[in-house]
């Protein structure tokens, strides 16, 4: 009994492997519809894929064009495809802006985006597409029932772009451009007021301008010491009982020596 089961199923793979041959090769685009319809069902989205790709061209202005559309971008997003599912789902969105899909497909042209965004020591020019395409959603459809997630994913794609310019300014403080890395702190404590790095941030400011005083020629040094106070001074402000406190007061108390010279 099973030797027969299992040979119905050969049959019947065959003959669907057969159909689907046959789609591929026919002239006819409605026999490649029909089977894509019938893949795209199936979930088979790759091979559905193929006949939507042959038959696109063929089928704008067709009945049958707004759902072949929204198919042919929904199987690009399923088998993660994810740059031509956004282009995909934009064009559907610009081609049939009545239709009841049409917050769907905005949605998710956005969040192909925002899947497109790497990890944030990565270029981070997806993530910036990400974040207006995902903003424009927003602005279009402020009650949407994707509203949600799409305030979540602009949440995520923002702090992955406040942590890349963190680690950048960061980054100059380790290869000791300490200058440079006393510009960054400050233009990143500017533009992120609220961030979860301000502690952090405000140490590696103290430290660039404790190491660039220590450090400077002695026309400089007590302009570039006082820098490094105040930098003290402001991380204290923040947060007395900062994680960095042994490190800060020992830092200060040199900075405070040193400072002692230009008084007498």
């Amino acid at each position: 009994m099973k030797k027969i089961v299992s040979f119905l199923l050969l049959v019947v793979l065959f003959g669907s492997c057969n159909e689907y041959q046959k789609a591929l090769k026919s002239e006819d685009v409605s026999v490649k519809y029909k089977m894509a319809d019938t893949l795209y069902g199936q979930a088979k989205y790759t091979k559905a894929l193929r006949l939507f790709e042959q038959i696109a061209t063929e089928y704008r202005g067709k009945p049958q064009a707004e759902k072949m559309f929204y198919m042919f971008a929904q199987s690009y997003y399923k088998t993660k495809q994810f740059y031509l599912a956004a282009y995909q789902f934009e064009s559907f969105a610009s081609s049939y802006p009545k239709s009841e899909k049409i917050q769907e497909a905005s949605f998710l042209a956005a969040k192909s985006y925002a899947i497109l965004s790497p990890v944030y020591s990565l270029d981070q020019a997806d993530t910036f597409k990400a974040i207006e395409k995902m903003q424009g959603f927003i602005d279009r459809f402020p009650n949407s029932e994707y509203l949600a997630e799409a305030n979540i994913l602009t949440k995520e794609l923002s702090e992955k772009i406040e942590k890349k310019v963190y680690e950048n300014a960061k980054g100059y403080n380790t290869i000791s451009d300490f200058k440079s890395a006393i510009v960054a702190f400050d233009n990143f404590l500017i533009d992120y007021p609220g961030t979860k790095y301000k502690e952090d941030a405000l140490y590696y400011k103290f430290e660039s301008a404790y190491q660039l005083g220590i450090n400077s020629i002695p026309d400089k040094m007590k302009d570039r010491l006082n820098v490094a106070k105040v930098s003290y001074q402001n991380l204290i402000k923040f947060k007395g009982d900062t994680k960095y406190k042994e490190k800060a007061d020992e830092m200060y108390a040199r900075v405070e020596q040193e400072l002692q010279k230009y008084t007498k």
